[in-house]
């Protein structure tokens, strides 16, 4: 019975040893942990400062709406931004200056002018005008139309976007009206002066061949692509020598690219279509 206490006690030494092995062992494995996930990192960042001396700096750039378009992109897409006033609204109020006219040409100035003649500005226009309209001199207009010296800029880049049309007599004298294309109030109506009897005749006949309007011709081109329709122009049909004519239009689309459909200006077929990508 005396041996008892004495195994007791050597079982209770025992049982502490144990314990401060295991702690030690512990002890020993976190501190390896540690090391090792040290070196890991360690390891990480190395690779990383290495990797950054060969491969280029990336750098992400804000999203941009005019960031990957061209030039003549960002153009359309600047004045077309500005515009209120839509094609169908303008035809209506310039063929509604020429007494029984019909439209033959309506542009919106500032969208691709090098395709296409840029018509002068109202204070480079002859002054008079059969129709009442205003003169570049600033006087009243017998109907109320603005004046010119009064009226907004023709330059889409200054006050604002300008429609250019021109709008023909049933003996193909040609009036050309520019309309501001934010508040679709008339800048200026006039006769153009350097048509001869020969321009006149050839309008005539353009005309007299056209059975389908130019919002016809506009319809169709935009149900082929969606967009904006920047101009409308009655012209000869290539290669035809005058005996057909077309509708030519002028859709820009939601990428600012413009599409360009020559519309046969009798049965609303579309003869040609051409996308300028720049």
């Amino acid at each position: 019975m005396r041996l008892e206490p004495r195994r007791n006690n050597r079982l209770s030494l025992r049982s502490r040893n144990l314990r401060a092995t295991g702690a030690a062992a512990c002890l020993a494995a976190a501190a390896l942990l540690l090391t090792s996930c040290g070196q890991s990192s360690d390891s990480a960042t190395s690779a990383a400062t290495e990797a950054a001396k060969v491969l280029p700096q990336r750098t992400t750039a804000s999203p941009s709406a005019t960031a990957d378009l061209t030039e003549d992109q960002q153009e359309r897409k600047s004045v077309l931004d500005a515009t209120k006033v839509t094609f169908d609204d303008a035809a209506t109020t310039a063929v509604g200056e020429v007494a029984g006219g019909k439209l033959v040409d309506l542009d919106l100035e500032g969208v691709d002018d090098d395709d296409r003649d840029e018509s002068p500005s109202p204070t480079g226009s002859p002054t008079g005008s059969p129709t009442g309209s205003p003169s570049p001199t600033g006087s009243p207009s017998p109907t109320g139309s603005p004046t010119a010296t009064g009226s907004p800029s023709a330059s889409p880049g200054a006050d604002g976007p300008v429609w250019v049309a021109e709008v023909a007599e049933k003996d193909g004298t040609v009036h050309t009206v520019r309309i501001n294309a934010v508040d679709g109030k008339v800048i200026e109506a006039r006769v153009d002066a350097d048509q001869d009897a020969e321009d006149k005749k050839q309008t005539a006949d353009r005309l007299a061949q056209a059975t389908q309007t130019p919002e016809q011709a506009a319809k169709v081109a935009t149900e082929k692509k969606k967009g904006t329709v920047t101009s409308v122009s009655l012209d000869e049909a290539d290669g035809n020598d005058g005996n057909s004519v077309v509708w030519s239009v002028d859709v820009v689309g939601s990428d600012w690219k413009k599409t360009t459909f020559d519309v046969d200006a009798k049965n609303d077929t579309i003869v040609r279509e051409e996308t300028d990508n720049d």
